[in-house]
């Protein structure tokens, strides 16, 4: 969760262009001040129209950073962890620097869950579950959290479902009770459904319809997934939502919002013993899910080809997007594919920047970037067109700066630049207790090892150069990607 999510977020397309996502940001941890600023965003395009609305969600980030820093020296989180008979995973950090206290539960459920025919159900209950349950009323959800001075929000991605609390640490069950009824007994019901039904068209209209470049991540993902469901958006589709019956919203929480497909991790402010005690209270009698999770298994067939394509949209500059196939996080060749990303996009002095927007300036804003996903995933590189610059000059000036990769050793004090990147980025993606409780979340789902929170920058460590230039030769093939020129729409006469 863009983080931004760790990964976030990554937010999609790189803080240092006058792009901004708000999103998962292609890292793993978005925060956000209200549930309309989703997952599902990552990859809708802001463009420098709204910086001002990006200097209140920065600004905001700031004030909840404030307020729930720890110290972090090193990186040695310690934590307990245990399943409990109905299948629920727990894990606990304790960290008594400030009186506060993150409960999250992390579902295995995203877009990529759901039928061909009913796209955007994870999504839509990321919103639906706010609604309240058998004993909390509808709208008072978001109530008690105010109330008890905290604050809460959830996100969506293509693999997971998150939510989370900030509380004051003496609020701990306030927090456990609130998961627990969303887990045990949520209104699935027409009155919510249609409510977040309107909400959501209205988030789609906002968020991808309606922005510049809104469609980006949609377009591209469709093109470079044929079989696997990552080629759907996370926000789905309107009409599948409105084809949809009560029931079959009321079948997809009995099967993925079940204790044997979540993850419980709690920072912050507590007593593990006492904390243990709370939870087996509160969670101990949501039964197991009875059928099977449903996980796709397919695979993508690669690209064997440059597949063109071209997009006409209602915008002024034109754009260029690559997107090729990569490992799936935490394959070794994943970490030399993003610290790629890192490399071309992260800062004022990476690649793409410093020579397709400031020495060459064929570019306003240029960035590239991993898609951290379960399964196989995508690399997308981008450069939005400065005023005079035609597609097909951008798009040979970006393929110029992937080449020198490509071709050339970086050198070693970029090298050493870049490894500082990546481990400021670790770091910081874990100096709060909201940042801790994600990522051993996500540590446990996808990788089954909470502890990577504290070994993972060792992988990032032991890519050399040479690991490099060979994953840029590898995955940035020319003749193994989907090449989008997005343009202007013609004026009509």
């Amino acid at each position: 969760m863009h983080e931004f999510p760790n990964g976030g977020l990554n937010c999609f397309f790189a803080e240092n262009c006058l792009t901004f996502i708000d999103s998962y940001t292609f890292h793993k941890r978005k925060y956000r001040t209200s549930r309309r600023f989703t997952g599902a965003e990552a990859g809708r395009v802001i463009v420098t129209t709204f910086q001002l609305r990006i200097m209140q969600k920065t600004l905001l980030l700031a004030l909840f950073c404030a307020l729930t820093q720890v110290a972090v020296f090193g990186q040695n989180i310690k934590f307990v962890e245990y399943d409990m008979p109905n299948g629920l995973k727990v894990i606990l950090h304790e960290d008594h620097s400030t009186p506060i206290v993150a409960v999250s539960v992390m579902y295995h459920v995203g877009s990529k869950n759901e039928k061909p025919d009913r796209t955007g159900f994870a999504h839509f209950f990321e919103h639906l579950l706010f609604e309240g349950s058998e004993n909390i009323k509808r709208g008072e959800f978001d109530d008690y959290i105010n109330n008890a001075g905290g604050m809460n929000n959830a996100n969506t991605w293509y693999d997971r479902t998150y939510y989370f609390e900030v509380l004051p640490s003496n609020q701990l069950g306030l927090g456990l009770w609130l998961e627990s009824e969303r887990m045990l007994h949520a209104k699935v019901e027409q009155v919510g459904i249609e409510t977040q039904r309107q909400v959501v068209k209205e988030e789609r209209r906002l968020r991808v319809d309606n922005q510049p470049y809104g469609r980006l991540l949609e377009e591209t993902m469709m093109r470079t997934f044929k079989v696997h469901p990552y080629h759907h958006s996370v926000i789905g589709s309107m009409d599948h939502l409105d084809a949809a019956q009560e029931n079959d919203y009321k079948q997809f929480y009995k099967d993925f919002y079940r204790p044997d497909n979540a993850i419980l991790s709690i920072a912050g402010d507590i007593d593990i013993e006492q904390t243990k005690q709370l939870i087996d209270a509160y969670f101990k009698d949501i039964p197991k899910g009875k059928n099977e999770i449903f996980r796709p298994k397919v695979t993508e067939p690669p690209i064997t080809k440059m597949v063109r394509d071209t997009v006409y949209d209602n915008v002024q500059l034109p754009a260029v997007i690559f997107s090729y196939h990569i490992p799936k996080q935490g394959d070794k060749d994943f970490y030399a594919v993003k610290m790629l990303g890192t490399l071309l996009s992260q800062g004022e002095s990476s690649r793409f920047n410093k020579v397709l927007v400031d020495e060459k300036q064929k570019a306003v804003a240029a960035g590239a970037f991993p898609l951290e996903l379960e399964d196989p995933g995508a690399n997308i590189a981008y450069g939005i067109a400065n005023m005079g610059v035609d597609a097909a000059d951008l798009e040979k000036s970006m393929d110029e700066v992937i080449a020198d990769v490509q071709k050339n050793l970086i050198s070693q004090e970029e090298y050493d630049k870049l490894q500082n990147q990546i481990e400021n980025d670790f770091v910081t993606a874990n100096n709060t207790v909201a940042g801790i409780a994600e990522s051993l979340a996500n540590y446990e789902m996808y990788y089954g090892d909470a502890n990577l929170i504290n070994t993972e920058l060792e992988r990032y460590r032991k890519v050399t150069r040479e690991d490099l230039r060979a994953a840029a030769l590898k995955y940035f093939n020319k003749n193994q990607r989907i090449v989008i020129h997005w343009l202007p729409k013609p004026k009509q006469p």
